[in-house]
């Protein structure tokens, strides 16, 4: 099968299950009282980050599981969000998003079959996004849990960057 017919394949299979979606809400309105879509309107984000997922897999496009980890990684923080109304996280959450570029890269990795060199990237990026988070969080005030030690973050990052090509080097 090329790689036309599997698009076109995971397209309508994509239309069919939204289609299926939207037909059980008009058939059985009662559905739509399990959601409350003053909170809820975020898990649409989700869902679209979703339709890129299952369409890497289907379509064998794996470089499309990087922009769906992305959708639905930022469609998850803004249902957190809109669930708490801690809209001022955003102060720090959007270092989250490297993160979510390196799980996709991961997810790309495996889809493709280059995991080694996908784990290494995408690892890289969720580690520096972490960081990111942990420090920037900490030193806006979102997060207590280092408080003023945020900079034995950096510190423990500056030394692994400058060890890592040592040991690389002599393996």
């Amino acid at each position: 099968m090329d790689r036309s017919t599997r698009s076109s394949l995971t397209f309508g299979i994509i239309l069919i299950g939204i289609g299926a979606l939207f037909l059980a809400f008009q058939l059985f309105p009662q559905l739509g009282q399990w959601i409350n879509w003053s909170t809820g309107w975020p898990l649409i984000i989700v869902g679209v980050g979703l339709v890129f997922l299952v369409s890497a897999v289907l379509s064998r496009a794996s470089g499309l599981a990087i922009p769906g980890t992305i959708i639905g990684g930022i469609g998850g923080l803004l249902w957190w969000q809109n669930l708490t109304n801690n809209w001022d996280t955003w102060a720090y959450a959007w270092a989250l998003i490297p993160g979510f570029v390196g799980v996709g890269i991961i997810l790309n990795g495996v889809l493709s079959g280059k995991v080694r060199s996908a784990i290494t990237g995408g690892g890289w990026l969720i580690m520096i996004s972490l960081i990111m988070f942990f420090v920037f969080g900490s030193f806006l005030g979102g997060m207590a849990v280092f408080g003023a030690y945020w900079p034995v973050l950096l510190i423990i990052l500056g030394v692994f960057v400058l060890v890592r090509p040592l040991i690389r080097s002599r393996g």
